[in-house]
């Protein structure tokens, strides 16, 4: 009725504490919750549900960000900068050209975002601890309920299988990376020497020895 859930120290872990709640309420027939199921492929079922929901996070706030630099692209597409290599002047280039550079590459991460929910969003549930079960579990229903493509199609690898998660470390690592050459390009041209941009004062602090200093907080975040 609160809206609360609370552990106890007598759970093993969430599963076992789903199920102890649940026969508070209901009694015995609680003990069905755990029908045809391990906890095996439970965990395994947990983590993509949560990684699959993570994913679609990650995903409106990339689009979300692609389109403010696009935007920005339209609107200041006819500002001239200095095109640089090894930190020297080398090309006149448009602003919304260097924009554009960082809109490319947010973009080809969020299709390989697309690309990776497709490999999280298959259904482990129904594989038991590594041999399926007995009981004639209808897995093809219990993806759709749970709103998964499909279905895992061996028990044994479906239990030990955590390739997703790599794929999803190495593409959180590989948008960091473009993320940081975004702050650190805006970093640099924020300096004096540079001063190609000005930042906001709601994304930047001060300095109490130096007030002449407007540090670029939100960038080395």
């Amino acid at each position: 009725q609160e809206g609360r859930f609370d552990a106890k120290a007598s759970d093993e872990d969430i599963h076992t504490a789903n199920e102890r709640r649940l026969k508070e309420l209901i009694g015995r027939t609680a003990g069905k919750l755990h029908t045809g199921r391990s906890r095996n492929d439970q965990v395994a079922t947990d983590m993509r549900l949560w990684l699959r929901g993570s994913i679609d996070d990650l995903r409106r706030l990339l689009c979300k960000l692609i389109t403010i630099l696009l935007e920005r692209t339209e609107r200041e597409i006819d500002v001239l900068m200095p095109g640089y290599t090894h930190l020297q002047r080398a090309q006149v280039v448009r602003w919304s050209h260097w924009l554009l550079s960082h809109a490319s590459n947010l973009s080809c991460d969020f299709a390989k975002l697309k690309t990776l929910y497709s490999t999280v969003n298959v259904l482990p549930l129904g594989s038991g601890a590594i041999a399926g079960n007995p009981f004639g579990v209808d897995r093809k229903w219990l993806a759709q309920e749970l709103g998964f493509q499909d279905v895992t199609v061996n028990s044994m690898a479906s239990t030990g299988d955590r390739d997703f998660v790599a794929d999803f470390l190495y593409w959180g690592t590989l948008t960091m990376i473009h993320l940081s050459k975004l702050s650190e390009d805006l970093i640099v041209f924020s300096t004096k020497e540079f001063a190609f941009v000005e930042l906001s004062d709601a994304y930047s602090t001060g300095s109490s020895l130096m007030p002449q200093k407007k540090n670029p907080e939100i960038g080395r975040a």
